[in-house]
């Protein structure tokens, strides 16, 4: 409970060197703004720490080579955030194209769509304390709607007292509500520290000039390229990690599959230059399909389709060799203006389509047929449960009773932390967590190279904007290769360990 953690779990308030150099402490969460994830897991694992940190897993490839090199020096556990490893309904999409229900893979389409319009930007919060207006005025958000849920509890807790009845659970959610604004008022206490902290003021001109505080950029660093890594690395990582198990779904050697090239294009659309990252990012991707290497013994019973005409495949489909066009391609759009479709991926073979809406639900059309088959993921006692029902119907009781008990899927965020915990309990060489340094450092690659190529698309050099097409290379991936897309200059595990911060 939350009075047993209060009691219980100790708080590092000043400084987290504090809470590093406690011995009791045997493996550490990293939950910080981008840019503090290499040196900080440096700092950990140089002082004996497991290390879970948050996705993406470092600012710039050599940054995430260097805590890969570090981890595999130090022999400690380096997992990284992308939780669609531990999901249940990822586990049984990639159980679906194992199995051919898509047959042959070919197009993924994948977005992460939101109505993030000026004025309503999740990723420009209330700053706690209050910011000038325009006008010149103070206006503190978080104050005047802490006094607005304080009023209303105190209105319903009069009304109590008089005998009416409040409704317990709108009152309970309020009163979360206004604690929640009450622990983000206390943070204003930090806006005096911030520069010591390592962030930066800065000037971003226009008339009247604006100066973008130090405080703003700590509270704020989602909008920041020294900070940050833009709509690629906050949302796309998750959904090119997904692309990259669907592909590597179809192979049966266990390697985790990478892209081939990306051309990127986006821009500042939408918000005046309140911020450095994009707000709508556009990319294509391809990916080596099934054939790309090698044919598969079987193709007509592998993919399911022949043509009894020509005889194609009765020879094998051609390897990449012979024909380069055996891709799988991926699209990916990320935008803040307009959210219809919210966020998923959509998976197209040749025998039907596969839909994972914002990680919650499946859907599955078979090729040709009129009727769609909506596929519900629930977690159940000892496996997953899978039940299947026409879209235009209902459910099996039995299938809705149990969903019902098990409550919604878990995106596998307690999983994936309960499992790395396991693995540092349980050291052996085949223990690991799912999303391992080598796995993590190929998600960061992908998604740092795009968003490179989407700056080239913006260049005013017409040279440079030709870049906005970029072919990875394998050394990119290699976490013994001190190649990179981004010129980063990755150090030797023993001189990352010694000087985390460079």
């Amino acid at each position: 409970t939350e009075d047993e953690a209060r009691r219980n779990v100790k708080v590092y308030d000043q400084d987290y060197h504090d809470l590093l150099d406690d011995p009791n402490v045997e493996a550490i969460i990293i939950a910080l703004p981008l840019f503090l994830h290499h040196p900080v897991a440096l700092e950990a694992m140089a002082k004996g720490k497991h290390v879970l940190t948050e996705k993406l897993m470092a600012h710039d490839v050599g940054q995430c080579k260097e805590m890969a090199r570090a981890a595999e020096h130090t022999k400690l556990y380096l997992a990284v955030g992308h939780q669609r490893h531990y999901s249940v309904l990822y586990d049984n999409a990639v159980n679906l194209l194992k199995w051919n229900t898509l047959g042959e893979l070919q197009f993924i389409r994948a977005q992460w769509h939101r109505s993030n319009l000026p004025g309503s930007d999740g990723w420009k919060p209330f700053l706690p304390g209050g910011e000038k207006a325009a006008d010149g005025k103070l206006v503190d958000e978080i104050k005047d709607r802490l006094a607005s849920y304080n009023k209303k509890l105190a209105e319903w807790d009069d009304a109590a007292a008089k005998g009416r009845r409040i409704d317990p659970d709108e009152y309970g959610a309020m009163k979360r509500l206004r604690d929640q604004y009450a622990a983000w008022d206390i943070d204003q206490a930090i806006a005096a520290k911030a520069a010591q902290y390592g962030y930066e003021e800065i000037s971003l001109g226009g008339s009247p000039p604006r100066t973008r505080t130090a405080y703003e950029e700590l509270c704020r660093w989602r909008l920041w390229d020294r900070t940050g890594g833009g709509l690629m690395a906050e949302l796309g990582s998750h959904q090119l990690d997904a692309a990259s198990i669907f592909c590597s779904a179809m192979r049966n050697d266990g390697k985790h599959v990478h892209p081939l090239c990306v051309h990127g294009v986006g821009g500042r659309q939408t918000f005046p230059y309140d911020r450095d990252a994009e707000d709508h990012v556009y990319c294509t991707f391809e990916f080596p399909g099934p054939g790309y290497e090698a044919p598969p013994a079987d193709d007509k019973a592998k993919y399911g389709y022949y043509d009894p005409y020509t005889g194609y495949p009765a020879k094998g489909i051609d390897k990449y060799a012979d024909d380069p066009s055996k891709k799988i391609v991926m699209t990916y759009s990320s935008i803040m203006g307009n959210d219809w479709g919210s966020y998923g991926e959509t998976v197209m073979g040749t025998k039907g389509t596969l839909i994972l809406h914002r990680e919650q639900e499946v859907m599955l059309f078979k090729s040709g047929a009129p009727a769609a088959t909506k596929v519900k993921v629930s977690a159940d006692k000892g496996s997953a449960t899978m039940s299947s029902y026409e879209t235009g119907g209902g459910s099996p009781a039995a299938a809705s009773a149990r969903a019902a008990q098990s409550g919604p899927v878990s995106r596998g965020y307690t999983e994936e932390i309960e499992h790395w915990a396991w693995c540092i309990r349980n050291p052996a060489p085949e223990n690991h967590p799912k999303c391992t340094p080598e796995i993590a450092l190929g998600d960061a690659v992908i998604a740092l190279t795009a968003r490179l190529a989407i700056a080239n698309s913006t260049a005013a050099d017409p040279a440079q904007r030709a870049k906005s097409y970029i072919a990875y290379e394998d050394a990119w991936f290699d976490p013994n290769s001190d190649a990179t897309p981004d010129g980063s200059k990755p150090r030797s595990a023993e001189d990352a360990l010694a000087k985390p911060r460079g």
